[in-house]
């Protein structure tokens, strides 16, 4: 690639499936994490959901039954999510997967998962989770080929989800501080 002229490299077909909304991270403390990006870079309020599970997860193509807690936060247009497992059931958060307080993976919101299926088939990435969100949402979450730290989640949202996330960055655009995490049932 680097003996080619700039004219002939041709993007990847990836970036074509949309922007990056989410930088997530896999912290070893949780709440310590959740604390650094509140109170010293200022991103909040967090929104935390307890016992997250995906509907026919399958991990590395093997079912799972993984749970898991997420906290959501708005910096600018970016979420700030942060993980912590609530099993040991086999998923991105155990195993060689298992970043911890570094980027885990980013995330794009597609239109498509099927779409974003073919993209990734078509460069040979691996679909190391995948599942459904809700009644018509779907996830994969891909290794483009550079391993454990390179990961991006695709995510289809569910009908209705777009209002939850449009909530969460509208509590963070005049946030003054104050009721900095709150649990969504």
């Amino acid at each position: 690639m680097t003996n080619q002229p700039a004219s002939a490299v041709r993007p990847g077909p990836l970036k074509r499936l949309g922007e990056v909304i989410q930088l997530a991270f896999f912290p070893t403390d949780f709440d310590a994490t959740m604390k650094y990006w509140i109170e010293t870079v200022g991103v909040g309020p967090f929104f935390v959901l307890n016992d997250v599970r995906l509907d026919d997860m399958k991990y590395k193509g093997q079912p799972t039954d993984a749970t898991f807690t997420m906290a959501i936060g708005y910096w600018g247009d970016i979420q700030i999510e942060l993980i912590k497992t609530d099993s040991d059931a086999p998923s991105l958060y155990s195993g060689e997967y298992a970043v911890r307080d570094r980027l885990h993976h980013v995330c794009v919101f597609v239109e498509s998962i099927a779409e974003a299926r073919a993209a990734c088939a078509a460069v040979g990435a691996e679909i190391i989770v995948e599942g459904k969100v809700g009644p018509d949402g779907a996830v994969i979450y891909v290794d483009p080929g550079q391993g454990p730290g390179h990961v991006i989640e695709y995510l289809q949202p569910m009908a209705g989800s777009e209002g939850l996330f449009q909530m969460m960055k509208d509590a963070a655009r005049d946030w003054d501080g104050s009721d900095p995490v709150r649990v969504l049932q």
